[in-house]
């Protein structure tokens, strides 16, 4: 039991702990340090020169230092009128600029706003562009986004809609091809330069932030952040709150995609499939509104092949089957679990494909579908737990000879080591069977960690309703479910200790431990505190049969 007692403290500290490490506060604002997002075009171009002689990387041989250029919408040059078109799909709805070929906005026509307006989601920031390009060769920088372009609206062999725009500058042509997918977020965009003289890239510029739509704006704008995934790594997300104002970070390739993100939806950039992927990506930390990183600035580094340089844009729900069905482990997009994102991301994975799977399969709420997988996991566990707590059984019915070997041979530590060694081969026992009481503690706990994450940003569960609760991704504003979940958790200590010898210390456990997860779970998503209660009143019966067995084994011994 004092082993048991000590494992389960080094637990709840580690919850203490690591709960503030994985949910950070945001980062009090830092002195300014800025530096030009156009830094990565010129160490885009000094890749394309020979490399340093003594070894350095060619991206290292750029530095500089300005302001960071506002991607407002500029105005266009006198004499000329930028056209507004809106391209509409099945899903949404694109509004673009005629200045710089730039979508100002979209529309996901499917999800309602939760800010009390009473509209679809925009995806927008302000007056912003979500895009802007660039074109960056030796000695020139072309600015697209001060180029005003003629549009054509037409439609694909397939009957889908697609956009042209065409613009010039002196020898320098440019066309902007936007071809979308009936059913899906995705747009193939082709952008086509002509008139260069040598190696050239094109620069994009992501989004810098977005108008908050959600009910809990604070939520969301903590959400804030941009994400890449190397060709041949895990995806990496970069939180405005972990860069200070002006801070760069500078993310090599090649890179599948990059993003930027909310809470709940995503404005993204993918190679082709099969095609080149992107040379970097340039990331700047904004300016910050009340503490609150509320900006930020991404540059994805395109090189141009005979002029020509192709992406897929998404602009749409973080909804994970349909980021999963794009590929290039595009489901990534969201990293789960921080600095334990290897741990938590496959657990993550397994449960949303269960969830998934059960709400196709039982047709019912996201509400019934977390109550169903909490009782499922238990009675997975059943026998696993069952086996774990008649271990502990069988190992208090020992302790009293145990310990009078380890007083008998005090003296000769040999000797005590091999006759507890018989002890526990005469009741089919090794000493590592004094840990399989923790296991039931233990096992569940992946799951757990990973609907923690899951429940952060998943929307399957962004606006659903049960029972009394508005949204399940939101706290409980009765605060019951908590409360359910902690007095849950005191019940299953309580008769957990029933029968049990006395032992001080796990039953001032007993006490804390189901406080201390209240108070960590009071403003967690009510569908997890929903998910934690089930799982303890699922479990009262087997620990309440097991306190029963523990009885009459003490009347046997």
């Amino acid at each position: 039991m004092e082993k048991r007692f000590f494992l389960a403290l080094l637990l709840t500290g580690a919850v203490v702990v690591l709960t503030p490490m994985v949910f950070p506060r945001p980062r009090s604002n830092a002195p300014i340090t800025v530096v030009d997002s156009a830094v990565a075009a010129a160490a885009a171009v000094a890749a394309a020169q020979p490399a340093p002689r003594d070894g350095a990387p060619a991206a290292a041989m750029s530095s500089g230092k300005g302001a960071i250029a506002s991607p407002a919408l500029a105005a266009a040059p006198p004499g000329q009128a930028a056209e507004t078109l809106v391209v509409r799909t099945a899903l949404s709805a694109y509004t673009f600029s005629g200045l710089g070929a730039a979508p100002l906005q979209v529309q996901a026509d499917s999800f309602p706003a939760l800010n009390g307006t009473k509209g679809r989601v925009v995806l927008r920031h302000g007056r912003e562009p979500l895009l802007r390009f660039r074109v960056v060769m030796a000695g020139d920088t072309i600015p697209l986004d001060q180029m005003v372009f003629a549009a054509a609206k037409a439609r694909g062999s397939d009957g889908a809609p697609q956009v042209t725009f065409t613009a010039s500058r002196g020898v320098t042509s440019v066309t902007i091809v936007y071809r979308f997918t009936p059913d899906n977020y995705v747009a193939t965009t082709n952008v086509q330069v002509t008139g260069l003289s040598g190696p050239a890239f094109l620069l994009v510029d992501l989004p810098t932030g977005f108008d908050t739509q959600e009910a809990d704006s604070l939520d969301d704008i903590r959400h804030l952040s941009y994400a890449v995934k190397p060709l041949a790594q895990g995806a990496r997300g970069i939180p405005f709150t972990k860069l200070d104002e002006g801070e760069s970070t500078l993310e090599p390739g090649p890179l599948s995609w990059a993003v930027a993100k909310n809470k709940y939806f995503l404005v993204g950039m993918l190679a082709p499939t099969g095609g080149k992927p992107f040379a970097e990506a340039h990331i700047v930390g904004g300016a910050r509104t009340r503490k609150l990183a509320t900006r930020g600035a991404a540059t994805v580094v395109l090189a141009l092949d005979n002029g020509k340089a192709a992406f897929e844009l998404y602009a749409g729900p973080q909804s994970w089957e349909r980021l999963h069905k794009i590929g290039r482990e595009f489901e990534t997009a969201n990293p789960y679990g921080g600095f334990m994102q290897p741990v938590v991301q496959p657990f993550a994975t397994i449960v949303m494909r269960v969830l998934l799977w059960m709400k196709k399969t039982v047709r019912l709420d996201y509400g019934f579908v977390l109550v169903i997988f909490g009782v499922v996991v238990r009675l997975l566990l059943w026998p696993l737990n069952q086996s774990a707590m008649r271990t502990s059984i069988r190992m208090q019915r020992i302790q009293p000879e145990l310990q009078e070997i380890q007083g008998k041979y005090k003296s000769d530590p040999q000797k005590q080591q091999a006759e507890i060694m018989r002890v526990y081969k005469e009741h089919g026992m090794s000493p590592f069977s004094a840990f399989s009481g923790c296991l039931p503690m233990l096992i569940p706990m992946p799951v757990l960690f990973a609907l923690f994450f899951v429940f952060q940003n998943t929307i399957e569960f962004r606006g659903v309703p049960f029972l009394w609760l508005q949204d399940i991704s939101m706290h409980d504003p009765l605060y019951a479910l908590p409360l359910l979940m902690g007095a849950s958790a005191f019940a299953l200590s309580w008769i957990g200790m029933r029968n049990s010898p006395p032992n001080p210390q796990a039953k001032m456990m007993s006490y804390i431990f189901p406080v201390m997860m209240t108070f960590i779970f009071l403003n967690q998503a009510a569908g997890l505190n929903l998910y934690y209660a089930v799982q303890n009143l699922a479990a009262l019966p087997q620990q309440w049969l097991i306190a029963n067995e523990r009885a009459r084994s003490q009347k046997k011994g």
